[in-house]
Parts: C-alpha cells; structure tokens; sequence
C-alpha cells in the first residue's frame, strides 16, 4: 500500500491535492488491457476494465464502479461531483451523468495517476502428469 509519503509528487497533488493530470498524458487513457484498477494509494479495487469505454476526453472513463468502492462528494466548485476512493479518501477524478455517452449515462473522468492496474491472470492448465508441489 502507497502512504502520501510514497507518493510521487505528481501523484501527491493529485491524490492528496485535487488537481488534475494533463489531458491525453495519463498511462491508462488510450489502454485497454483486461484487469482491474486499484487505488494508487491503498490498492482498493475500483473499476474494471470491462466497464472502460473510450469517451474521448483524454482521461480514463468508466460507467460504472465496483460496488462501494467508489464515493461521490459534490465538489469545491459546486458544479461537478468529485470521486474518492470509499477506502482511503484518494482524489480520482470527476463523474458525469447525462451525456449519454454508454447505456448508463454515466461518465468516471479519473485521472491515470489515481490508479494502478492489474491484468487478469489466466490460469494455466494442470495436466494429469504433473506433480504437485
């Protein structure tokens, strides 16, 4: 688990500070491997990579969360609605209803350096002859 002292303090501002990565910059915006996005900060499971969808924005988007892992607080601006990780309280982003973008309307805005992510694992088949260990 990343404490704020592990952060990088990039990340920091963004995790701790509220502030947003650059547009397009982000590791996870243009990917699309299959697994799961974590918490950079305490490795809470967040969203999975069945539920990214390419908006466009030049952040990773997401229309839907995995259950409770993810809490919605109107933000400092008044406007828009901040998403925190229900675990640790880590600033991911932004979430948008209405633009009608998917089937659930819903758009997670979240910034690269808010996750870390882990590819599913395909088990390799065990064979008859092969000893256990």
């Amino acid at each position: 688990m990343a404490t704020s002292s592990s952060l990088t303090p990039e990340e920091e501002s963004i995790i701790v500070g509220k502030d947003t990565e650059r547009p397009f910059s982000g590791a996870y915006d243009n990917f699309w491997e299959k697994g799961t996005y974590v918490c950079r900060r305490c490795e809470t499971p967040l969203y999975r990579s069945e539920d990214k969808f390419d908006a466009r924005c030049g952040w990773p988007s997401f229309d839907q969360e995995i259950t409770d892992a993810v809490i919605r607080i109107p933000d400092a601006d008044g406007i828009r609605t901040e998403i925190q990780c229900t675990a640790c309280g880590a600033h991911l982003g932004h979430v948008f209803e209405g633009e009608k973008l998917t089937q659930r309307d819903t758009r997670h805005c979240v910034n690269s350096l808010s996750m870390c992510f882990v590819p599913d694992v395909e088990e390799r088949p065990t064979f008859a002859d092969e000893e256990e260990d």
